[in-house]
């Protein structure tokens, strides 16, 4: 890498910002984990006391659950899609990610046919 490349990536403006959100984000995570052990103890002792588990608490739970998971992607760089309070609040199962392809996933994909082009070439050469 050469000294001016290096310059001129440090100068970029939007991966300062990304960062800026990760500290935002890593305060909220740390916040988010605290409530979501407090939300498992609570859960466990109204199994305890009702012999049943609550409800809300379980949704709630999933919903905790789902956010740290967006979370991590953001900070793992799987998601440029900024979490909760920028997005709506999770209500289920995490959804796929909508990821980035790699360079070298795009040569990768570059040369091959879709799965359902292979089958029907298969079956008009069985015919």
């Amino acid at each position: 890498m050469e000294k001016g490349e290096l310059t001129q990536n440090l100068k970029r403006g939007h991966t300062w910002v990304r960062g800026l959100y990760m500290l935002l984000f890593a305060v909220i995570y740390s916040v988010a984990e605290v409530v979501l052990v407090v939300l498992a103890v609570f859960q466990f002792i109204s199994r305890l006391i009702t012999n049943r588990v609550n409800e809300r608490l379980l949704k709630l739970g999933q919903q905790l659950s789902t956010y740290l998971y967006q979370l991590l992607l953001f900070f793992t760089f799987n998601s440029e899609e900024h979490p909760y309070p920028f997005t709506a609040w999770p209500r289920g199962v995490p959804a796929a990610p909508k990821t980035r392809k790699t360079p070298a996933a795009r040569k990768k994909t570059a040369g091959t046919k879709p799965a359902a082009a292979d089958s029907e070439s298969k079956e008009t050469a069985e015919s």
